[in-house]
């Protein structure tokens, strides 16, 4: 098993970084006054980004004001001294991020930074803004999801701006950990979804706003750990379009493509019927479809419990390829490229 980082270890450790994390947020100081906040803009890419969609999904339905996470240069127009924005990059260098974050800066809006260091760490400083510190022990950002999640639900929580959402993480540390007897060595279902997957290019679909960042996370780790093709969309939204392009070349795409459907007990009754109808026009035209079903108390221990699972799936389609997880020598070239223009 070639997994040079140790990045299958740091997975099966993701309940204890879950609870580490929402320690670490619960003892910051000085956080910005949540009176008159507006909106709230999580600012990250990547494997930090992803933190911040976590945060979305399981804080709309309680949260008193929009969560919305940007992943660009450009700072939002109407962002201002009534928003919060939550800067988040592991390394703390994230080019993307450190542009908007300073632009939001500039503009008054009040600021949190979530890092390991880096120079968005001294940003903080500069800004007088609290500083939420991520393990620098973890070996790369996608390793860290409970890292750069988890302190965004604590945070609201802690600003009343989402009355109640911490209380969700301790039934997903314990989904976490059941969820992780059952994965532990070779068998069960993640290593059934690797070899059924096998060499063909894994279609990830999920349901609302959950299952929506669960097929996102998939598609990432399938990218980054396997190093191979992935695609994702959302129910009910690909309903309307993509299916229709099931119509046609069936010969081809039942060759390559494997469809993943990931279910949650929060989904809509009508996305559950799309889901149905959905499996049964595609079985045709694609090679298998698979369903991973998620478990756990309340909706971020069912994301999360997705994510896990996603996690070592893609972990033994790399172990099966004889590919190293870790190391993702295209983007080191991408971040060197980038760093001499």
């Amino acid at each position: 098993m070639l997994d040079t980082l140790g990045m299958r270890e740091v997975a099966l450790g993701l309940p204890e970084q879950v609870e580490d994390a929402a320690r670490a947020a619960g003892e910051v100081g000085g956080l910005p006054s949540p009176q008159g906040v507006t909106a709230v803009v999580v600012m990250g890419m990547g494997g930090s980004g992803i933190g911040g969609d976590v945060c979305a999904a399981v804080a709309g339905p309680v949260a008193s004001v929009p969560v919305v996470v940007s992943k660009h240069y450009e700072c939002p127009a109407w962002v201002g001294p009534d928003t919060l924005v939550v800067a988040s990059s592991f390394s703390g260098n994230t080019e993307e991020t450190l542009t908007a974050a300073t632009s939001a800066a500039e503009r008054g809006a009040r600021m949190v930074v979530l890092a390991s260091g880096g120079r968005l760490a001294d940003r903080a400083a500069e800004w007088g803004a609290p500083l939420v510190p991520v393990d620098a022990s973890i070996p790369m950002p996608r390793a860290g999801i409970g890292a750069v999640s988890v302190p965004l639900v604590v945070l609201l929580d802690r600003l009343g701006l989402a009355p109640g959402l911490a209380e969700q993480v301790g039934p997903a540390v314990a989904q976490l950990r059941r969820r992780r007897d059952q994965l532990t060595g070779d068998g069960g279902v993640a290593a059934d979804l690797a070899r059924r997957i096998g060499r063909t290019f894994p279609l990830v679909y999920g349901g609302g706003p959950l299952g929506e960042v669960a097929a996102w996370r998939w598609k990432g780790q399938v990218n980054e750990n396997p190093k191979a093709p992935a695609w994702c969309n959302r129910v009910p939204e690909l309903t309307h379009n993509e299916l229709a392009g099931w119509a046609q070349h069936g010969d081809v795409s039942r060759q390559v493509l494997t469809m993943v459907l990931l279910r949650h007990g929060f989904e809509h009754h009508h996305i559950a019927e799309r889901f149905d109808f959905l499996a049964e026009a595609c079985r045709e035209v694609v090679a298998d479809v698979l369903t991973v079903e998620a478990e756990g108390d309340g909706p971020l221990a069912q994301l999360m419990d997705l994510v896990l699972v996603g996690d070592l799936t893609t972990l033994h389609m790399s172990f099966d390829a004889g590919v190293d997880p870790g190391p993702i020598a295209v983007l080191d070239e991408l971040k060197a490229h980038l760093a001499g223009s």
